[in-house]
């Protein structure tokens, strides 16, 4: 990833008014004021709009920092250096905020975005692709239908990379059952200690903060280091100002949106790195959290992870345009909006399909005696005939219990489309051949 260039100093003798004038005069003072409201955009894109439009980008830069001074609110988080920050609600900020709203809490649009009865089913599916999006940002190397099937079929890890993922899907089941937990120092040691479970070094890292400042974060593509955290003895003090920060008890002099604040939590927990590894795993968990506690029950069913995964760096951009802007947070709350966005898109895309599929499919089966959980298995094996099941895996994929499972797959091989195997001391559960016959008539 290219690192981008840092922003210029506001030159010597700046004066705002008579820059706007001068864009006045270029008839570019709407369209400036358009972008500043409908974009955030760094310096460097500031830079070719001012050779575009033939203006010097530092006086037109000076103009960008002092509207957003101007608009932007100042967030104090610690008295240790570098924890004043500022952020900002232009319009399409409070665009993204308002369609959370409406779709992410509440019952009414959540109702009419996921059925109540595919529920528990579609709730399984999104930690399982939560977890293995947010392990392969940290460099899990595995396939996700590798990993769907490890932790499907309740498999053992094979190695580090299946051992994150089962590690983050325990993270993500974990703070859904927690959700009413308070968020302290304890648990957040405790969320870490379930993230990084046999994953590190030393196992005693696990849940602990870091006790030297032998770390740096850097570009994984470079190995050049791009940020230094603060140092381990203003681990304790900042973290107890993160909580008191994540639980109301520190008075803001504004009113700072829950999701906008979640996306604060997930860029601090970067920012202050008070592990020695899974900072970003433990970030990302600590969003989904803290919107849980807030109400926004969708949340739990989106893989926000999986659209981070496609736009890593952008991803890294988000965190370094602040950190190289005078700490200005909106650029990371934008990007992160913008990925809750997708994520949203991404899950009424997929309730859409899966709605059709189990339509097509009963519409098919109507006159059977399959239940729903049958017929989307026999929906799967006609999409794919070389799969199979196991009780367990069946168990898993519907949260219903050991002997519903072994009763649906039982149920399926007393009708005469699937066959039972025997593979060790385990069973198998797979069709038969020419099945689709068997159940069209």
């Amino acid at each position: 990833m290219r690192i981008p260039e840092r922003t210029p100093l506001i030159p010597n003798g700046f004066e705002y008014g008579k820059v706007l004038e001068e864009l006045i005069v270029l008839g570019r003072f709407m369209e400036f004021m358009e972008i500043g409201d409908q974009k955030y955009y760094y310096y460097d894109k500031w830079k070719y709009r001012a050779q575009e439009w033939g203006i010097d980008p530092h006086k037109l830069w000076g103009a960008v920092k002092v509207n957003r001074k101007i608009s932007n609110n100042t967030l104090t988080i610690s008295s240790v250096t570098g924890f004043t920050f500022s952020v900002g609600s232009p319009s399409f900020v409070q665009k993204y905020l308002h369609e959370f709203d409406l779709n992410l809490g509440g019952s009414l649009q959540g109702d009419a975005i996921i059925p109540s009865e595919d529920r528990d089913r579609y709730l399984i599916s999104s930690l399982m692709e939560e977890a293995i999006a947010s392990s392969q940002l940290e460099g899990a190397a595995t396939t996700r239908r590798v990993a769907k099937e490890m932790l499907e079929n309740n498999r053992r890890p094979k190695n580090a990379s299946e051992q994150m993922i089962l590690n983050n899907y325990e993270a993500m089941k974990w703070i859904v059952s927690n959700k009413d937990t308070p968020i302290t120092i304890e648990t957040i040691k405790q969320l870490h200690s379930i993230l990084t479970k046999s994953t590190l070094s030393e196992a005693e890292e696990e849940g602990t903060f870091r006790k030297d400042d032998d770390v740096k974060v850097v570009d994984v593509q470079t190995g050049r280091p791009v940020y230094t955290p603060p140092k381990a003895s203003d681990l304790d003090q900042l973290m107890k100002e993160f909580c008191d920060f994540t639980n109301d008890h520190m008075k803001l002099r504004f009113f700072l949106h829950p999701i906008t604040k979640g996306i604060i939590l997930h860029f601090l927990i970067g920012y202050i790195h008070p592990f020695v590894d899974g900072n970003g795993r433990t970030a990302r968990t600590i969003f989904y959290w803290y919107l849980l506690k807030h109400g926004y029950w969708l949340i739990e069913f989106m893989s926000v992870s999986r659209i981070i995964l496609n736009s890593k760096a952008q991803y890294s951009r988000a965190y370094l345009y602040t950190e190289q802007d005078d700490n200005d947070l909106t650029y990371f709350v934008n990007y992160n909006l913008r990925c809750t966005y997708l994520a949203l898109e991404d899950l009424k895309r997929y309730i859409r399909r899966k709605s059709a599929e189990k339509q097509n499919a009963m519409t098919m089966l109507r006159n059977t005696r399959f239940n729903d959980r049958q017929i989307i298995l026999l929906q799967e094996v006609i999409q794919d005939s070389t799969i199979y099941f196991n009780v367990r895996q069946v168990q898993n994929r519907f949260g219903i219990s050991n002997q519903t499972a072994r009763n649906d797959l039982n149920g399926l091989v007393n009708e005469g489309v699937f066959e039972e195997r025997r593979s060790g001391n385990k069973s198998q559960y797979l069709p038969i051949k020419g099945f689709l016959k068997k159940i069209t008539g």
